[in-house]
């Protein structure tokens, strides 16, 4: 029968100047603090605050109220200014880009904005009480082309400008890459109301109109109001401009008007003491 070995455990080594002592009840009480009964001068026992001792914080945290999202917590990292991505400097040649833009831009203003483009024709004589004080030939406004340029005044260049972009743009969008060009089919020329013999004379003989027909998209489409005032397609889109136009311009004729406007708007800046005419 097998004897059960079991291995004997060696004594630890003990150095001579070594001692172990074992802890005792009376080595691991804590030791009491001094006498509470006995108060100060003052008569009145107070506790201490105990010292806080602020954490050091990296450079570029925020320590001000103002920034501090609550007590001990602060609204930005310590470590955000060290750690965020630097945008890449321009190429010069996209600045140079730029500069010959606006250079481009502020040379061909007219009417002391940058949004009217074109060249200033000064005064423009007509037959009898027909012509213009100071006249502009306007070939975009707010970045849209006339097709073709308009010989107004500026006081009509500017109301144009309010109206394509209040009006145009947003009633267009981005459908079709968005707005290209309008078609004009009436600006200044000495004539009477819808040519009407014995009429009075038009705004268009002091340039102070404009018909616009269509707009054309960046695609090449257009939306014209002959064919799309009570379109499903553009109706309503149309509809919005002319609203637009209301408050831009003094008159404000479309198809609803009469006849004569069938296939254009017109708009003039005649001033009526009751505020627009819009039909």
């Amino acid at each position: 029968m097998a004897q059960d070995v079991r291995p004997i455990a060696r004594p630890i080594p003990v150095e001579a100047d070594v001692v172990l002592r074992v802890p005792t009840v009376s080595m691991v009480r804590p030791l009491a603090r001094g006498s509470l009964t006995a108060k100060p001068a003052g008569g009145v026992v107070r506790p201490k605050l105990r010292p806080y001792t602020r954490p050091d914080l990296a450079f570029g945290a925020q320590t001000r109220p103002l920034f501090r999202a609550e007590q001990n917590l602060f609204a930005f990292s310590p470590f955000a200014l060290a750690q965020s991505m630097r945008p890449v400097l321009r190429p010069a040649s996209i600045e140079t880009a730029a500069e010959e833009r606006r250079i481009a831009r502020v040379r061909g203003q007219v009417c002391g904005d940058p949004a009217i483009q074109g060249t200033v024709l000064g005064r423009v004589d007509g037959p009898g009480a027909c012509g213009i004080e100071a006249a502009v030939k306007v070939r975009s406004v707010a970045g849209v082309t006339l097709s073709p340029r308009a010989t107004i005044d500026c006081r009509t260049a500017s109301a144009l400008k309010t109206w394509v972009e209040r009006g145009v743009l947003p009633a267009v969008g981005s459908e079709g890459g968005g707005v290209s060009s309008l078609r004009v089919v009436g600006h200044y020329v000495c004539r009477t109301r819808n040519h009407q013999p014995g009429a009075r004379l038009s705004e268009h003989a002091f340039g102070r109109a404009i018909d616009i027909a269509g707009v054309r998209l960046k695609n090449g489409h257009e939306i014209t109001l002959l064919t799309g005032w009570n379109s499903p397609e553009d109706g309503a889109r149309l509809r919005q401009m002319w609203r637009a136009a209301c408050g831009p311009f003094g008159t404000v004729l479309g198809p609803n008007a009469d006849a004569f406007h069938q296939d254009h708007f017109h708009f003039d800046t005649a001033r009526y003491r009751n505020g627009s005419f819009c039909r």
